[in-house]
């Protein structure tokens, strides 16, 4: 898109929810990733790298339509439909199921990647973002979902975040209820929705439209609220009467239990109102918060069904960190990820560039970080230099 300022004069423009990274902000956000990128390695995944577009038939396998309001679709030249990846769980999904069969299980993956989804942009929320992410397949036990929980938080410690909290979840919980009260399936998703939404007026009125008896909407309501620590579990508990309800809660206290063996349940609340916003969730599901954002900076769950589309059956669970997120939350915070890696500016005079250039490969030889300069420059024109571009020291060879 181009902005018309007169004849033949134009200010080309990003297309919409798309941004640049200038230098500064590149650098932070290349040393997020590449932190990341260790840390997943130091607990054992492996990186997976994905096409940016895949068929949309298979993006919507095991999700149903919940994202492809959001897809930026097209069509290739055989007229098949493609789009852009608006998450990554599919696409690792269909990595473990086309290209791992019979490898061991579980499997233990990492991506660092762009996502494109479209939404109404914001800070912290463009059409296009980068997330960083874990996926463990091939598990179904409370181990593995404590396992990324703690890497979650520990990817968010990594990324110099002091100050967050993550909401601890079981979609079970409400499931049992809503199989208990025989709702029907329109009733459950708008039920969901608004809980997702957070909408507890909405909720109210869906509730009251519902035909459920009166303890059975007061429950239901109450879901939202019930968050705290190991106390509110056993309040939970004695809300309901289901097996599937109390069996999410025994869930719940098996994974924060192994969480306290991590040594990260500071960290980690309970929260029943998470349900996350897409239908391939199965057990547990978080979200983490941290002041300043008013949305998650890192999501995920367990999806034990989703693999089964594509004809492996296994359970799998992980979770995605959003890097914009992360890096929006350390600037509000007040909390500077950058490292000034600009070291040395090297100047020279029209004689001695020959002399300026083995300095400049001595130097990189020795680890330091040197710009060269590719025209003669004086002294005072050299220092000029070091100083704009935010080197530390000057070397000028005359």
């Amino acid at each position: 898109m181009f902005l018309f300022m007169k004849q033949h004069e134009f200010v080309p423009q990003v297309p919409y929810g798309t941004r640049d990274f200038l230098p500064r902000e590149a650098s932070q956000k290349r040393a997020v990733e590449g932190a990341l990128a260790q840390l997943f390695a130091n607990w054992g995944y492996d990186e997976v790298v994905t096409p940016t577009i895949e068929y949309l038939e298979t993006m919507t396998v095991g999700v149903g339509n919940d994202l492809d309001q959001h897809m930026f679709k097209f069509f290739d030249k055989n007229n098949r439909i493609l789009a852009l990846r608006p998450d990554m769980t599919t696409p690792m999904a269909r990595v473990a199921a086309t290209r791992f069969k019979g490898s061991p299980s579980p499997m233990k993956l990492f991506y660092i990647t762009n996502v494109f989804r479209y939404e109404q942009a914001q800070a912290g929320r463009q059409c296009e973002f980068y997330q960083a992410g874990v996926e463990i397949m091939g598990a179904s036990e409370p181990a593995a979902d404590a396992e990324v929980i703690a890497l979650a938080v520990e990817s968010m410690l990594k990324s110099g975040l002091q100050k967050f909290q993550i909401g601890l979840g079981q979609v079970d919980f409400i499931n049992g209820i809503m199989e208990q009260s025989e709702l029907s399936l329109v009733q459950r998703q708008q039920i969901k929705h608004a809980m997702v939404t957070r909408d507890l007026v909405g909720l109210g009125e869906i509730l009251v439209k519902s035909g459920l008896s009166q303890s059975d909407q007061t429950l239901l309501k109450h879901i939202p609220l019930l968050h705290g620590r190991e106390d509110m579990l056993k309040q939970a508990y004695s809300m309901v009467t289901n097996d599937k309800s109390r069996r999410a809660l025994d869930n719940l206290a098996n994974i924060y239990h192994l969480l306290e063996n991590y040594g990260v349940s500071q960290y980690v609340d309970f929260d029943l109102g998470i349900i996350r916003d897409f239908e391939y969730y199965t057990g547990m599901v978080f979200e983490g918060y941290t002041p300043g954002l008013g949305f998650p900076i890192c999501g995920g769950g367990r999806y034990d069904t989703m693999l089964n589309s594509f004809g492996m059956n296994c359970g799998a669970t992980g979770f995605a960190l959003g890097i914009e997120r992360v890096l929006l939350a350390l600037e509000r915070q007040g909390i500077d990820g950058t490292q000034n890696c600009k070291g040395i500016y090297i100047g020279w005079n029209k004689e001695n560039l020959v002399k300026a250039i083995k300095q400049a490969d001595t130097l990189r030889d020795s680890g330091c970080s040197v710009e060269l300069a590719v025209i003669p420059e004086s002294c005072a024109q050299a220092k000029e230099s070091q100083k704009s571009k935010g080197y530390e020291k000057l070397v000028y060879v005359e």
